[in-house]
């Protein structure tokens, strides 16, 4: 039976995200059929442009993936 599993995490974090996915694949021993991504863009707020040591004209995207995946179970 095919199913669906969605991730999210932002752009300033990809490390954790892919930390997530590879630990979800590893415990879950399920058969991957596709992944897929996407990155949004966010808003430029008034906070954001105010740029500065550490901080970005833009705040991090959010980023989600989506794994087609198969199991054995019903």
């Amino acid at each position: 039976m095919q199913q669906v599993k969605i991730f999210k995490g932002v752009e300033s974090d990809l490390t954790a995200l892919e930390r997530e996915v590879n630990a979800w694949l590893r415990e879950s021993g399920v058969t991957v059929v596709s992944m897929t991504g996407n990155i949004a863009p966010q808003t430029v707020t008034s906070e954001s442009k105010a740029g500065g040591v550490g901080r970005s004209y833009y705040p991090p995207s959010d980023v989600v993936l989506v794994v087609l995946y198969e199991t054995a179970d019903a």
